[in-house]
């Protein structure tokens, strides 16, 4: 299909496509790609934000993900490392006198429990495969792994198995992540089971902490889970601006950036 008779519907779909495909994209290429000019790649992206389907940066864009498009683990992994890093070093030193704790599912949380002491006793509860095979050889933690269907993506149990075994649970803290997390909409992701087993993980915990990378701010997903006023604590990066972080404290957390 040439550039004449390309749509701005159809072009529209080919860079969300090509966005989910590589993680993000960029104008000057897209330009150069699809035969228009950069202005109106930069409408189509402004389009496609309004839409909720992209996020636009400096140059380009990434997409969202939604109830019908999820990053897998494997992705995660790979963007935005030395952030997330950093970022799971400082949740991990909020643990305090916490003697039981819930690591959640995902690439952050799972680098939380690397990053967690190994020479005190700890009982960790978690629905991730990764996390607790990355703490099942430590003698000095107990791991609970969470019963349920395995989903694909994300190596990682959900459904009512999963969420009645945490529910007979109360524990000191709960480490949690999110696809999004706003002002307005509290934190939120994806898919509805994996939504259950974040709510009964905030229900269960007497403290909760929010671990995640600056892109995730703003962001909104599709099923909400918890209000940013029931976490104890925010641990993002310094990529946060001041004046955000500011407002999110507002609402009850302390906010850290590092």
């Amino acid at each position: 299909m040439t550039a004449m008779t390309r749509t701005a519907e159809e072009r529209q779909r080919e860079i969300v496509l090509a966005a989910r495909r590589a993680g993000s994209v960029d104008v000057t290429a897209l330009a150069a790609e699809l035969g228009v000019a950069k202005e109106t790649v930069r409408r189509d992206l402004r389009v496609l934000e309004d839409h909720g389907l992209l996020r636009r940066t400096h140059g380009g864009a990434y997409p969202v993900e939604s109830a019908g498009f999820e990053t897998t683990l494997a992705f995660r992994a790979t963007s935005h490392v030395p952030e997330k890093r950093r970022i799971a070093t400082a949740a991990a030193d909020l643990l305090g006198d916490a003697e039981t704790v819930f690591v959640d599912e995902g690439f952050t949380p799972q680098l939380i429990a690397e990053a967690l002491p190994r020479d005190r006793p700890l009982t960790v509860v978690t629905a991730s495969l990764p996390v607790a095979g990355a703490l099942a050889e430590t003698d000095s933690v107990s791991v609970l792994l969470l019963g349920g269907r395995v989903r694909s993506g994300t190596l990682a149990t959900v459904d009512h198995w999963t969420t009645k075994m945490l529910a007979g649970f109360v524990v000191d803290l709960a480490y949690i992540g999110a696809n999004g997390i706003s002002r307005e909409h509290g934190l939120t992701t994806p898919d509805p089971a994996v939504s259950e087993v974040k709510t009964q993980a905030v229900r269960a915990a007497r403290r909760t902490v929010f671990a995640g990378v600056h892109t995730k701010f703003g962001a909104v997903s599709f099923c909400r889970f918890a209000e940013v006023g029931a976490l104890e604590t925010i641990v993002t990066s310094t990529l946060l601006p001041a004046a955000e972080a500011h407002r999110y404290s507002l609402l009850g957390p302390q906010v850290i950036r590092v």
